[in-house]
């Protein structure tokens, strides 16, 4: 591949938000006193992986979203990454995961923007994702992974054009795709919504809006891990040790 080639990719795929504002409480049996990406993996702060993750995938432009001891997440940036193009968004006071992403998206320079957790790891392909979002002119795409025998999460179900068709609740389910919590989200078109000051990204944007606005999704298979429980948190433990994902 071409220097040009690289060039036209990183420009292309822009800049990505990380929510990392959550006080963890599911995790704070395993990892006390910690943002929960924080988390150490393998003596690492989780969110060192999803911050490599996107660099390796020719994302330059970070926003940080941040609430509960962010001092700790800002020193880990400034320590470990001291030349990461970074901006940090910091609540005031908790604004649900949709106030975070819409403060965040304030500091936003491009077009669409990727979203996610800092506490979650899915190997998409970016490119493929902000094409797909764009060619469809999507007010918001979802990355959706293929699973089997859970109940941790709902499902969601897309139509023949790939638009999100349902949001299901959680509950056992034999298969399904889940939400993978990675999207390219529309910065104009998210900060015209009128939505309270504290909101839900998830309850009150996504699943109360996906009727009225283009809300697509898009298949992957990757690696996928949420580490906000304890059990998962062993198992990326494992994982990176075993199969290197760092």
């Amino acid at each position: 591949m071409s220097s040009n080639t690289v060039d036209r990719v990183e420009e292309s795929i822009g800049e990505v938000i990380i929510l990392a504002g959550g006080l963890g409480t599911r995790l704070r049996s395993a990892v006390p006193d910690l943002p929960k990406c924080m988390a150490p993996v393998n003596g690492k702060p989780f969110i060192g992986y999803v911050i490599d993750y996107f660099l390796s995938q020719g994302v330059r432009k970070f926003i940080l979203s941040l609430g509960y001891k962010s001092d700790s997440i800002i020193g880990f940036i400034k320590s470990d990454y001291p030349n990461l193009q970074v901006q940090f968004a910091i609540e005031d006071e908790p604004l649900g995961t949709g106030g975070a992403i819409r403060l965040s998206c304030t500091l936003a320079t491009e077009k669409n923007v990727f979203v996610t957790n800092g506490d979650t790891l899915f190997s998409v392909n970016l490119l493929e994702m902000l094409n797909k979002h764009t060619k469809s002119n999507s007010d918001c795409t979802l990355s959706l992974k293929p699973m089997t025998d859970f109940d941790r999460y709902g499902v969601v179900e897309l139509d023949g054009d790939s638009a999100v068709s349902s949001f299901k609740e959680k509950q056992y389910y034999k298969n399904g795709l889940i939400n993978g919590g990675l999207y390219v989200l529309n910065v104009a078109h998210f900060l015209s919504e009128s939505l309270p000051q504290k909101f839900s990204f998830e309850k009150e944007y996504m699943e109360a809006l996906f009727l009225k606005r283009r809300i697509s999704g898009v298949i992957q298979e990757g690696y996928f891990i949420d580490i906000g429980i304890p059990q998962d948190y062993l198992k990326a433990q494992q994982d990176f040790a075993h199969n290197g994902q760092d």
